[in-house]
């Protein structure tokens, strides 16, 4: 696998208002109360020199109703999903909306979608996703008066398709978890200058994150559990793979591991 050292840039944004539709279920969830929300993406590591999505909007939809919440002034822009990793995530959405019970998260994206493989660009089609957006199962309750983080982590690896015509289709992987059902593992690596790919793995969830460029990681969204991480390096360097076992992660903490040297 090639690894390609990307500027990480955390992006931040505090968005305004939000627009609801008018009918009577949306006011009864009103009545319920308000929830604070925040939505982050974040990417889990591709073998490519960069892959751009063109997020212009995110909706929230409640479980077994028609309304919708869109947020109307959100941190849009296009983002180049290799850049948000090693902990970098860029924050989409932090607003209040009616508290109650939401089954999906979904991005809204633009025309301006693009992969780049070897040096070369090409567009990466994206059906349905300009008009119903990327779909992300949360089945959430969110209560009045609680702050929910979202974070929204694609798989770039098994979200991208080549097609017979040797074009490229964005069929996406998103794994939506949030930061207070889950914890977190975070380390640094050495010497400075190699970027390592860092992996947890426990037989049923697999987090990876690169290293940045002063070697850190952060691998969020870890659910609680005992995990065994793998450290691997550029692969043209010919190190070779680091393996921890035993890394325990709870619920709301981080687990600190120790600098891993090649």
């Amino acid at each position: 696998m090639k690894f390609f050292l990307k500027s990480l840039v955390l992006l931040t944004l505090f968005v305004g208002l939000v627009s609801c539709s008018d009918d009577d279920s949306t006011t009864q969830n009103a009545e319920n109360g308000t929830a604070r929300m925040a939505i982050k993406l974040t990417d889990n590591p591709g073998d490519y020199d960069a892959v751009f999505v063109d997020v212009e909007n995110v909706v929230v939809k409640y479980n077994g109703e028609e309304d919708e919440v869109f947020f109307t002034d959100i941190n849009a822009g296009i983002y180049d999903l290799l850049e948000l990793t090693g902990g970098v995530s860029v924050l989409l959405v932090d607003e209040e909306i009616p508290a109650g019970d939401i089954s999906q998260i979904r991005l809204i994206l633009g025309d301006d979608n693009t992969i780049v493989v070897d040096g070369e660009t090409f567009s990466l089609d994206t059906p349905s996703a300009q008009q119903s957006g990327l779909k992300i199962q949360v089945n959430e309750t969110l209560e009045d008066g609680i702050f929910y983080e979202f974070v929204l982590d694609f798989d770039v690896d098994r979200s991208i398709l080549q097609q017979g015509n040797g074009q490229y289709k964005l069929k996406p992987v998103i794994r939506a978890t949030t930061v207070a059902e889950t914890g977190a593992i975070a380390g640094n690596v050495l010497p400075l200058g190699i970027q390592t790919m860092v992996t947890a793995e426990n037989g049923v969830d697999t987090i990876s994150a690169y290293t940045n460029d002063v070697g850190a990681f952060l691998l969020s969204g870890v659910p609680e559990g005992v995990y065994t991480v793998t450290y691997e390096a550029d692969i043209d360097l010919d190190l070779p793979v680091i393996v921890v076992e035993n890394v325990s992660v709870s619920t709301g903490a981080t687990t600190s591991l120790e600098t891993v040297e090649f």
